[in-house]
């Protein structure tokens, strides 16, 4: 399947462009450790991954998720992962794909859910800034919600018809946001989501970001 008349592609950061599974498995399990359940694997993560996150975590505690709940497992989660952010490197293809992407013509941004003061440092230290028009995080103190608002107010910042991006993620979320605003998107099988789970979303799923753009 490929994505006519793509002339935009609006890039997920983690699990996408970032290769961070082992760091954010491990942050998960500081954070059972914290409420006293076992450690889980990345098959048992990315099983249960969706948004919001709470819900994730009502199901690995067996119990709901209250707001003082959730405000403290999200410290905890966030603590434990930027401890291990120097064990992160960047997803095979990255930034060769994205070069290529920009020498064939075409333009990019960077829209994640990572907190915004600390993505456009690390996008810079990565050497990848200058590859993309725009860089857009998180900008509230607590995360877990979903992308759908943030890639609608992207786009705008941008002056883009959705009709001519493409998003590309690694979650159902990317999916959810994409349909919503009216691009059109390919979920790459690196990140929390596992390929049977990013599949039942409808849209093209690929085993990496080159493949994603092999699409457009």
């Amino acid at each position: 399947m490929r994505t006519e008349h793509v002339r935009h592609v609006v890039w997920d950061w983690n699990g996408t462009i970032l290769d961070d599974n082992d760091a954010a498995v491990a942050a998960v399990n500081a954070v059972c450790a914290a409420y006293g359940r076992a450690p889980v694997d990345l098959e048992h993560w990315r099983s249960i991954y969706r948004r919001p996150i709470q819900d994730c975590y009502a199901d690995l505690f067996g119990r709901a998720i209250s707001a003082e709940d959730w405000a403290d497992i999200d410290r905890r989660y966030h603590d434990a992962y930027r401890a291990l952010l120097a064990t992160t490197r960047l997803s095979p293809g990255i930034p060769d794909e994205l070069r290529r992407w920009r020498a064939a013509g075409g333009t990019q941004s960077l829209l994640s859910m990572w907190f915004h003061d600390e993505l456009v440092p690390m996008v810079s230290e990565h050497g990848l800034a200058e590859l993309f028009l725009r860089v857009d995080g998180l900008r509230t103190a607590v995360g877990g919600h979903g992308k759908t608002d943030h890639l609608r107010e992207h786009l705008a910042a941008l002056d883009l018809d959705p009709a001519d991006v493409l998003l590309v993620g690694d979650v159902l979320d990317d999916a959810v946001a994409a349909e919503a605003v009216g691009t059109r998107c390919v979920l790459v099988a690196t990140g929390m989501s596992g390929p049977a789970t990013l599949r039942a979303s409808g849209v093209p799923v690929v085993d990496s970001v080159a493949e994603a753009l092999l699409l457009t």
